[in-house]
């Protein structure tokens, strides 16, 4: 694997700075697309500035070294500043494209700048092509064992990209486990998401029962998602309870959302602007919705504590508005909790439940 990144020479080094190339109209292969967008740099590659710290060690050493220090950590910074501040997206994506040139004979570096930067492509920006290319530059389809979180990434990335054929072979060569359970929910093979998150039987956090409810949930098999929560809430609760306290609240949201739907009738809310809220990961998430001629018009965010929120806070409202709906509305991937609570939230306003 080593050897095949070093063979990628001066083409990943050189990728940010080629000229843009014509689109052509006509279809294109998956291969094809990627290659085309992933050699070349978005369109507001050039006019965006390289900007970090001063002190930030671009050596990026891993493991880090001990103590929190976002202003030289690059790992710290990426996470502390990059990630919850999306006018800052792109300079991140910038600054991994910087650390290309850096680590230019250092291949364990390089594939981690890499899988870093299909990871902004991918969460932060939703340009799943050049996600795609990066993730293919480490060599994450030709092992997808070896990288199987990376793997379901990319495989979601050809299905967002319109090839569901190609997304699904890549599927089949990856080893199955939750979020490769949850794409699959995605995708609407719901009774293969939920057999992949119950095959491993019941974890002390509950995340297989999270996943297999929220798939029936999205199917809109909502009795059978209220058992599988309510299996989750009947977990004894370990002394501290974890991350199974946090996935009790997750649970309890959900149960409250579905009761929720029952509620209402969008064709008999009146116009105006309703709120309410839903746990996410960090704290309630607050939204306020907006009715007009018994169609929702807009879904606005309007209070959070979230940290990484990546594409969630613009990308579940725009859902919810093409739906007109609550119901089948998948969370998103790379931040589902916070997706999921602004579904929740919606649900309530527009059930009258603040």
């Amino acid at each position: 694997m080593r050897a095949a990144l070093c063979s990628l020479g001066l083409l990943l080094i050189l990728v940010a700075a080629a000229p843009a190339q014509n689109v052509s109209a006509k279809p294109e292969s998956l291969d094809g697309l990627i290659n085309r967008l992933g050699r070349t740099p978005p369109d507001w590659y050039k006019d965006t500035a390289l900007n970090y710290p001063a002190t930030l060690d671009l050596q990026w050493p891993h493991p880090a070294p001990q103590g929190w220090n976002n202003q030289k950590n690059v790992g710290q910074f990426i996470w502390d500043v990059i990630n919850p501040n999306p006018n800052r997206w792109r300079e991140g994506v910038k600054l991994m494209h910087h650390l290309l040139t850096v680590h230019a004979q250092n291949p364990e570096t390089r594939e981690r700048v890499m899988l870093e930067l299909a990871r902004m492509y991918h969460n932060l920006l939703e340009d799943y092509a050049r996600a795609a290319f990066w993730l293919r530059a480490v060599g994450v389809e030709k092992d997808p064992a070896e990288y199987s979180r990376s793997a379901v990434v990319l495989a979601e990335c050809y299905w967002r990209l319109g090839f569901d054929t190609e997304a699904k072979a890549l599927l089949a060569k990856t080893p199955g486990g939750l979020a490769h359970a949850k794409l699959l929910a995605d995708m609407g093979q719901h009774d293969r998401a939920i057999r992949m998150a119950l095959s491993g039987g019941p974890d002390d956090a509950g995340y297989a029962y999270l996943t297999a409810g929220d798939a029936c949930r999205q199917a809109g098999r909502f009795a059978e998602a209220l058992g599988y929560y309510q299996k989750l809430l009947a977990l004894p609760v370990p002394n501290p309870p974890g991350r199974l306290q946090r996935n009790r609240t997750r649970a309890q949201e959900n149960v409250a959302a579905i009761q929720s739907f029952e509620l209402f009738d969008l064709g008999r809310v009146a116009d105006g602007t309703y709120s309410a809220a839903s746990q996410g990961y960090e704290g309630p998430v607050e939204v306020a919705v907006q009715v007009r001629g018994n169609k929702i018009e807009a879904v606005r965010v309007t209070k959070h504590r979230e940290k990484q929120f990546y594409s969630a806070i613009s990308d579940t409202p725009k859902k919810i508005i093409a739906k007109q709906s609550v119901k089948g509305v998948d969370a998103t991937t790379s931040a589902t909790i916070t997706s999921e609570a602004i579904i929740n939230a919606t649900a309530k306003a527009l059930a009258g439940k603040n």
